[in-house]
């Protein structure tokens, strides 16, 4: 048991409490002997483990649904109250647990990642090489190393700062780094990846220089909200979405000319200019049922399996258009009858979004899970802007209405310069905003973290929602350590 326990450290705290196959050792990105990594395909390889953190289909990473089910704190998503949801629902009710599942599988996968890209960071100087290639190997590993920590400082806070690839005994003891250890560690990986990253991307799957500029613009807005409230960030976030605006031809970005098309969600398709940055799917055999598309957003009526839809007021506050109808799926059978949302199981609206192409119902696709839009980016800079030295300005009016007018029907309200907004009732506008562009994209929750609302949109839900189980504070705003290691180290407790 010791050996399993140092191969657990080693491997970044990978086990997954409750998961059958827990033990089998997932070897991609370990280090081998002194020179595995002296070779650029040895790189390369640890480079390919620390992606397979972030994309393993059943136990950790991204795309499956565990990283939806940890935002369902916000308004826009909720679960089945009953079934065989109870890690669901710990989200949904703020009484989340060390075991839960959901939320271990988002650790786990992150510090998996995380492990890959050390091995990288911390060997590439002595490998050789094509220079020009291996600094792109690197620059992926520095983004995939900041990408891992964002997603877990914002949902964990105070947690272990890792930068080594191998075990030590000292893993054994490592202690809490704060929010703003891990958030300096995280801009200054964005750095080198903006610097080393070329600007197109070498496949759909991976990062190239704007999208180390969209998230370190992400990072700076976050940066300047709770916890750390460093309001000067503002500014940079403004100024790096800028960079990235300005440049979206060079980096291949733009925003789709229908809401629509965004989630077309073709097997067949890499994906679409509107991402900056995905992680990749694939056509698989069996056991990938637990793919964010399909089962688990369809609802019981359609063979799904009710695991996240629509918070009814959320629903029903949504503006009217083509983004809304892009959105909900408000009709439900498999045959030529169709129930009305109202009259179904769960008595509630899902997300349109997530189906794939012809509503396959299917346990063997994976499509691309996008980790963020260019939309975030025109969204990121209207807000940052309206919050920042000067107030908006017409650029932040124009990314603002570009994200609004694809969304809206025809002759709804528009935004407009000549509306007179403040600054504070401008950067209110782009929130809201972003609460129907990126409904139930695991966005919400982190705008209402950051800017300390997650009490308040709580306090709206419908009465035919889940409730919170008991008042909320700041407290819940961050989820407990995973029992698997603060069992295994008292210094994380």
């Amino acid at each position: 048991m010791k050996n399993i326990t140092k191969y657990l450290i080693a491997a970044m705290f990978i086990a997954v409490t409750g998961c059958s196959d827990y033990l089998e050792e997932d070897t991609t990105g370990l280090l081998y002997g002194p020179n595995v990594l002296s070779t650029q395909e040895g790189l390369e390889a640890a480079l390919t483990g620390a992606y397979k953190g972030l994309a393993n289909q059943w136990t950790y990473g991204f795309i499956h649904p565990s990283a939806n089910a940890a935002t369902l704190g916000s308004d826009d998503v909720t679960t089945h109250p009953a079934s065989n949801k109870a890690d669901w629902r710990e989200f949904d009710q703020f009484a989340v647990s060390t075991t839960n599942q959901r939320s271990n599988a988002v650790y786990n996968g992150c510090y998996k990642a995380i492990q890959g890209a050390n091995n990288v960071i911390n060997n590439y100087e002595k490998t050789t090489g094509t220079k020009a290639t291996i600094d792109i190997i690197v620059g992926e590993a520095y983004f995939i190393r900041a990408f891992s920590y964002y997603w877990l400082t914002r949902f964990w806070g105070n947690i272990p700062l890792i930068k080594v690839g191998e075990y030590s005994d000292e893993l054994l003891t490592v202690t809490k780094s704060t929010p703003e250890e891990i958030y300096n560690l995280i801009v200054a990986d964005l750095k080198i990846a903006e610097t080393n990253l070329p600007n197109a991307k070498r496949d759909p799957g991976r990062p190239n220089k704007g999208s180390a500029k969209a998230f370190l613009a992400d990072v700076y807005l976050t940066m300047a909200g709770w916890p750390l409230k460093q309001a000067d960030k503002y500014d940079l976030a403004a100024a790096k979405a800028k960079e990235v605006i300005d440049n979206r031809a060079t980096y291949g970005f733009q925003l789709l000319p229908t809401f629509a098309a965004v989630f077309e969600n073709d097997p067949a398709s890499s994906g679409t200019a509107e991402a900056v940055f995905q992680i990749g799917g694939f056509l698989g055999g069996s056991g990938t049922a637990n793919a964010t598309y399909g089962n688990t957003t369809m609802p019981g009526e359609e063979g799904g399996w009710d695991d996240m839809f629509a918070e009814l007021n959320f629903f029903k506050e949504f503006p009217e258009g083509p983004r809304k109808e892009a959105t909900f799926r408000t009709e439900f059978g498999l045959g030529a009858t169709k129930i009305p949302w109202q009259n179904s199981l769960t008595k509630h609206p899902y997300y349109k979004k997530w189906y794939i192409k012809g509503n396959i119902l299917t346990s063997s696709i994976s499509l691309p899970s996008v980790m963020m839009r260019y939309a975030h980016v025109l969204t990121i800079y209207a807000e940052a802007k309206a919050r920042g030295t000067g107030g908006p300005d017409q650029a932040a009016y124009d990314a603002l209405n570009a994200v609004r007018l694809r969304g809206w029907a025809t002759g709804t309200k528009a935004l407009s310069p000549a509306d007179g907004l403040s600054a504070a009732q401008f950067a209110d506008e782009v929130v809201r905003e972003r609460a129907w562009e990126f409904a139930c994209e695991r966005t919400r929750w982190f705008d209402l973290i950051r800017l300390e609302k997650v009490e308040e949109a709580n306090a709206r839900k419908s009465p035919d929602d889940l409730q919170p189980i008991k008042p909320i504070t700041k407290a819940n705003y961050w989820f407990p350590l995973p029992y698997s290691d603060t069992s295994l180290n008292p210094n994380l407790n």
